[in-house]
């Protein structure tokens, strides 16, 4: 009995020994080793060597800056300046793009090379492989990050919780809490009552338009973290249909195509950034009462009563 399990434990190995390896796109970020009970998985190793990347590159920068700037450095600061001017168009105030800018920028390089440095084929050919069953998977060391959920909900989950940080510093705890539940707005049923009676029916909807803008809130976490991850998921799992079925030049279009993708990802999510932290620092009741203010500033003359008319 033994000889017989014996020898189909050695059946099974020799089959798995000769099956072809096979290589999967999966929807999550395969784990290489752990540490406790922590996993580190290709995709966290491939955040570490982005931020490697840019710390590494941003260190030699600063050493070789000079005040005649070299290519390098007026390259990179012809960069900068462009940034910051599509920043001010964003916030038309450059106070808010001054101070969100590092942010935003910083966000912008290092999505952009995570999703650059998952397209090399270098890097996607180191690997190991992993035996379950008869079935040989190679498991990549390296794969772009953002192709991971976990990290593109992280970069959400930050970008919504310090732009609504940056709006409380900006124009008050009461002022922001009042964007989500608006207190003001059912308060003033009772103060206004009585000289515009449409306050009734106003102040609700205002309210629950309140109410709306907080479940928003989740709904930019949910918006920015899919997108990026869609996008780029769906980028590797292109790469790879392409170069099973056309091998060496083929799939080069697409690869140029997923370069640009890439780029332009990296250009919303900051964008939309700093398009949150805009908002977030801006108070609507001023800004009604202020564009009020100018429509009766605007009234014609003639609907503002006659004009006294005096003789010489």
């Amino acid at each position: 009995m033994e000889t017989e399990n014996q020898t189909q434990v050695n059946t099974e190995i020799e089959v798995g020994v000769n099956q072809p390896i096979q290589h999967e796109v999966t929807i999550y970020a395969e784990p290489i080793f752990t540490v406790g009970k922590f996993q580190i998985t290709n995709s966290l190793i491939t955040s570490w060597l982005a931020v490697l990347i840019l710390v590494s590159f941003f260190i030699i920068l600063r050493k070789k800056m000079k005040k005649v700037p070299g290519k390098m450095q007026h390259i990179f600061e012809v960069m900068m300046d462009g940034a910051l001017s599509l920043c001010d168009q964003v916030t038309n105030d450059r106070k808010i793009s001054t101070k969100i800018f590092p942010l935003v920028f910083s966000l912008f390089l290092f999505i952009l090379v995570s999703n650059w440095l998952g397209l090399i084929p270098i890097l996607g050919s180191f690997g190991f492989t992993a035996t379950e069953g008869a079935v040989r998977t190679f498991i990549p060391l390296f794969r772009s990050g953002t192709a991971d959920i976990n990290t593109t909900l992280a970069f959400s989950l930050m970008v919504v919780v310090a732009s609504n940080i940056f709006g409380i510093i900006s124009i008050g705890i009461w002022k922001s809490f009042n964007k989500y539940v608006n207190l003001k707005a059912l308060g003033s049923i009772f103060t206004k009552v009585r000289k515009e009676p449409t306050v009734l029916i106003v102040a609700p909807i205002t309210f629950f338009v309140g109410i709306l803008e907080l479940i928003g809130e989740f709904a930019k976490v949910a918006s920015l973290s899919f997108r990026l991850f869609g996008n780029v998921f769906a980028g590797e799992v292109l790469l790879a249909s392409m170069a099973a079925i056309f091998a060496y030049f083929t799939p080069a279009p697409f690869l140029f195509l997923e370069v640009f993708v890439g780029l332009i990802q990296a250009l919303i999510f900051s964008l939309l950034a700093a398009v949150y932290f805009t908002i977030a620092a801006q108070d609507h009741v001023e800004h009604e009462e202020e564009h009020g203010h100018s429509k009766e500033a605007h009234v014609p003359t003639e609907s503002r009563g006659p004009a006294v008319q005096t003789g010489a």
